[in-house]
């Protein structure tokens, strides 16, 4: 697919990019050639290539589910400004 000035007008437009009016030409062959790379890596066969590293094989290294705090609710519900039943009382914020 190769590119012309006009493309790189609207993509330079949409993007926010501000461009000089000569490096146009020279940003058309480049964004041209990248785009012919990618249908030469499209158009390869992996049907057959197995996957060298994929994330999903590693197994996690999971830590013990252990309390590692002690039990502090009575000590921050202290100095709260409101407290009923054991839960916080805020201002209703949204009518």
């Amino acid at each position: 697919m190769a590119l012309d000035r006009t493309d790189v007008e609207k993509i330079a437009h949409l993007a926010r990019l501000a461009t000089e009016e000569s490096e146009l030409p020279g940003y058309a062959d480049d964004l041209s050639n990248i785009l012919k790379l990618v249908e030469q890596m499209d158009a390869a066969d992996t049907a057959n290539v197995e996957p060298m590293a994929h994330p999903l094989d590693m197994a996690q290294r999971l830590r013990e589910d252990e309390v590692t705090e002690e039990n502090q609710r009575e000590h921050f519900q202290n100095i709260a400004p409101q407290v009923e039943s054991g839960l916080y009382l805020v201002p209703k914020v949204i009518e």
